[in-house]
């Protein structure tokens, strides 16, 4: 096997002992041992570390070996980073800030797709919020939540603003982390699929002060589910 197929699951064990805090910040790893415990090659091991360097979660130190970064130099917004924190015991904290992004950036983002979307890109947000009606009220969370992730795409990257699109990710790991964390109703509320429709409608309409008030609506109905959560 090459070392693109092994490391993929050595990055993740990693990935997920360092988000979670059981490698604390300023503890050392070294290839030796990363090595014996996944039983795979010094090029894997070496690839895995470039990988989390890359992802400011570790640094190598001369004569003291991989160090292990504090969560402020960690690229938060990575989908991987974002994955492996969602895995770990501060999973609710991390959906608060996440949504928290998206309270601020997905109303915005709603009115520029309504600025600047394609014909094509509005008529894909009429058809996936009809699809996701269908599919949300026959309980299809991983269908729906298929639709939603497209759905939010569509939005962010006809936005008109290449900052906003670059989240696409983001908020891709965050609808799917909040599904397979189980916090999700069986059944997405009727609330929430009029609003998918709304905004929808809102951008096909070209009319940005509706489609940002719809959205907002949207993502705060999020918020406030969390609120409870411990």
């Amino acid at each position: 096997m090459t070392a693109t197929v092994l490391h993929t699951p050595v990055l993740d064990a990693l990935g997920e002992r360092i988000a979670s805090g059981v490698a604390p910040a300023g503890s050392t790893l070294t290839l030796e041992s990363i090595g014996a415990e996944f039983g795979v090659s010094r090029t894997v091991t070496r690839e895995v570390m470039r990988m989390l360097e890359s992802l400011g979660m570790v640094r190598s130190r001369r004569r003291v070996g991989i160090v292990v970064l504090p969560a402020d130099d960690w690229n938060v917004l990575d989908p991987r980073v974002i994955r492996w924190r969602l895995a770990g015991p501060g999973r609710v904290d991390q959906l608060r800030t996440l949504t928290e992004l998206r309270c601020a950036v997905e109303p915005l983002a709603a009115a520029g797709a309504a600025r600047h979307a394609t014909d094509d890109a509005r008529a894909e947000l009429l058809s996936l919020a009809d699809r996701m009606r269908e599919l949300g009220e026959a309980g299809r969370l991983e269908e729906f939540l298929e639709l939603d992730v497209r759905m939010h795409a569509v939005l962010l990257r006809s936005s008109g603003n290449e900052m906003f699109a670059a989240l696409t990710g983001v908020v891709a790991a965050v609808l799917a982390g909040r599904t397979h964390l189980g916090l999700m109703p069986h059944e997405p509320v009727d609330e929430a699929l009029a609003l998918h429709e709304e905004v929808a409608r809102a951008v096909s309409a070209a009319d940005p002060v509706r489609a940002e008030a719809a959205m907002a609506r949207l993502v705060g109905e999020v918020r406030t589910a969390l609120d409870p959560l411990p």
